[in-house]
């Protein structure tokens, strides 16, 4: 799979999370067969501001510093399970064969 292909992929998968659901890195990178967490997180951070970015997070439920607050006011007004100021991700994985 090519960059471009790989990036479309990503991207094509974030949105298809439905809202008050998260997925992690590594699941993407797992569902696709290619690339690993941080490849994911680098298309993410390179050109996930088109899709809903804050549906994305690390396996302990958290984003980088600089996205946590705009993160935090997304999974409340989506209702995303959180528990101490970050995704509850057990609650709230979604699994994309669903």
């Amino acid at each position: 799979m090519m960059v471009e292909d790989f990036t479309e992929a990503v991207l094509a998968l974030v949105e298809k999370v439905p809202a008050g659901r998260v997925v992690t890195y590594g699941l993407i990178a797992d569902h696709l067969g290619q690339g690993g967490a941080r490849h994911v997180g680098r298309v993410m951070a390179l050109d996930g501001a088109a899709v809903p970015w804050w549906r994305v997070v690390r396996a302990d439920g958290t984003l980088p510093p600089h996205l946590m607050v705009d993160a935090q006011q997304e999974w409340a007004r989506e209702s995303t399970p959180v528990r101490r100021g970050r995704v509850d991700v057990a609650a709230a994985v979604w699994h994309f064969d669903a």
